[in-house]
């Protein structure tokens, strides 16, 4: 899928104020001791405590305010917060559904070419309609992020059977090319050598849009024979070759952006559900880089 739309609608959200939620709210800090204190109004450490029953409610004992205000803070984990744990374990569950689905995908595909193609254009289609719908759906659904990892394995599982028959050892080729792109990327981004700005992500989105009409209509042109050339506009030729490099430079930019996009949204303390949309937000980076690496090589193959 080339682009992101789902950190492009949280990045534009964090940055309007659409967010409430990742605001630390009144009482959340501190041990769950110290927020009672908090919302009941017991006595602060250091001011003066006359007038103060030394019996509780019900003749229950006051609570010991000095241990709990001298607990030490309750970590982002404890206070329902996203940390980025959450994201890599998701992740990580979701890259296991797709490796799954894929695997079946492959052999589908390698059993029954006809259901293998269903499963490739279902799977893309169905894929891209349930990705638009996480990414504009303001409740977080769970079963529609692994729904969506579901079609994406199937996709992807089916497309990859296929080039690699008609080119042998190209999937092997772009998922190692894939793991190099994204471990660089992080790396790149980690250390400042890639920056991600606010400019940067504006003409990273209008470009991405951009790609993502055409790549759009050149699957039709392919599909409805319009053009000959399995790869649609500029074939294996010199023009082809550039259209999937341009692609594969912008599916990695993408990955720079997610990987700003998941640190804005830990240091801007969003509830834990958050971890389920910035998981599959890499998810789709992920896929396309794989899918425009798979097609550049099987160009370059077929040269």
């Amino acid at each position: 899928m080339p682009s992101n739309p789902v950190f492009n609608r949280f990045n534009d959200d964090l940055s309007k104020g659409r967010l409430p939620e990742a605001q630390p709210q009144y009482g959340q800090f501190g041990t769950p001791e110290q927020q009672q204190a908090a919302r009941y109004g017991y006595p602060q450490q250091g001011y003066p405590q006359q007038g103060y029953p030394q019996q509780g409610q019900f003749g229950q004992p006051a609570p010991d305010l000095e241990k709990m205000y001298g607990a030490p803070a309750a970590t982002a984990a404890q206070s329902g917060r996203m940390t980025l744990n959450d994201v890599v374990t998701k992740a990580l569950g979701l890259f296991g559904v797709l490796l799954v689905f894929a695997a079946i995908g492959w052999f589908v595909g390698k059993e029954n070419q006809g259901a293998g193609m269903a499963l490739w254009l279902g799977g893309m289609f169905v894929g891209l309609a349930i990705g638009f719908i996480i990414s504009f759906k303001r409740v977080i659904s769970v079963p529609l992020i692994v729904a969506y990892a579901v079609c994406e394995g199937l996709f992807v599982g089916a497309a990859s059977g296929f080039f690699n028959t008609v080119y042998p050892g190209v999937v092997a080729e772009a998922v190692l090319a894939t793991l190099c792109v994204f471990a660089g990327m992080f790396a790149g981004w980690k250390f400042g050598l890639i920056r991600v700005t606010d400019r940067s992500r504006k003409i990273f989105g209008l470009m991405a849009i951009g790609y993502l009409l055409f790549a759009l209509v050149n699957v039709v042109l392919v599909w409805t024979g319009a053009i000959g050339n399995p790869f649609g506009v500029g074939g294996t030729g010199p023009l082809g070759i550039i259209i999937s490099v341009i692609a594969v430079g912008l599916a990695s930019y993408s990955l720079a952006i997610d990987f700003d996009s998941i640190q804005r949204g830990v240091n801007a303390r969003l509830p834990e559900k958050y971890s389920w949309l910035m998981a599959h937000g890499l998810l789709v980076s992920v896929v396309w880089l794989y899918i425009e690496l798979l097609r550049l090589f099987a160009r370059l193959q077929s040269r």
